[in-house]
């Protein structure tokens, strides 16, 4: 486990006593809020803006990823209309075309390496996603497609 910084410690005990105890008074700026508790201690919250899909780089939740081996990751390009990246075992290539919260995903371009057993079914299930349709949602920094067949995946924005 990691410990926080002495300034994520604060905030947290500052938003903890906030939420716990008593009424707060709230003061809303367009996209900022300030709750203050009665003791005075103040947190702030403002609204963040989504990841943007295109060169950010979408580290996918795969099964079987252990540390940087297997870990896959896509990156669009809206010039170029690709998208382009790592498998659990290969690296891909792929047109892709954004329209109306729809990719359309072109047939991939791969690498043909082996990988263990887990690592190539999650290959396979990602790579399940190409040469067809996949509706996409952005929420926050996390990036989910889910395939004409419902099938789901999520990817979170490389910090």
């Amino acid at each position: 486990e990691k410990a926080c910084a002495k300034t994520p410690a604060g905030f947290e005990k500052s938003l903890g006593r906030a939420l716990t105890t008593g009424s707060l008074t709230t003061e809303n700026e367009g996209e900022r809020l300030t709750l203050t508790t009665a003791d005075g201690d103040t947190v702030r919250l403002r609204r963040s803006e989504d990841a943007s899909l295109y060169g950010t780089e979408w580290v996918v939740d795969a099964p079987g990823q252990k540390g940087d081996k297997g870990r896959a990751h896509l990156t669009f390009d809206r010039e170029a209309k690709t998208v382009s990246g790592r498998l659990p075992c290969n690296r891909v290539n792929a047109g892709a075309t954004v329209s109306d919260g729809r990719i359309t995903l072109g047939a991939p371009s791969t690498t043909r390496m082996m990988c263990e057993g887990s690592l190539m079914d999650a290959e396979k299930r990602l790579l399940g996603l190409f040469d067809g349709k996949v509706q996409y949602r952005i929420d926050h920094e996390t990036l989910t497609l889910t395939s004409e067949d419902g099938a789901t995946v999520r990817a979170v924005a490389e910090q």
